[in-house]
């Protein structure tokens, strides 16, 4: 247990924090899946714009450190990959 002032506020700090990354980690991963699905469906327009907004979402978590740009790039890659393959 944090005893000084100071300490209580940098676990209040780092629990809001854990919080907030979990959630968006959690959107990015559903973004995922949302291409993956428009793409098992054969949907070439859905699987787009599903892609654009997850393309979105990894870009904002690479600006903020949730994820390193080369695991951003390398997703971008294979899901644009697998959406040029269904036309």
């Amino acid at each position: 247990m944090a005893n000084t002032s100071q300490a209580r506020k940098r676990v209040r700090q780092a629990n809001k924090a854990r919080q907030r990354n979990a959630s968006q980690k959690t959107e990015f991963r559903s973004s995922i899946k949302k291409v993956l699905k428009s793409l098992a469906e054969k949907n070439s327009d859905q699987s787009k714009k599903d892609f654009i907004m997850a393309t979105s979402i990894m870009d904002k978590l690479v600006t903020k450190g949730l994820i390193h740009k080369n695991k951003a790039a390398r997703h971008k890659s294979r899901l644009n990959k697998q959406i040029k393959a269904i036309k």
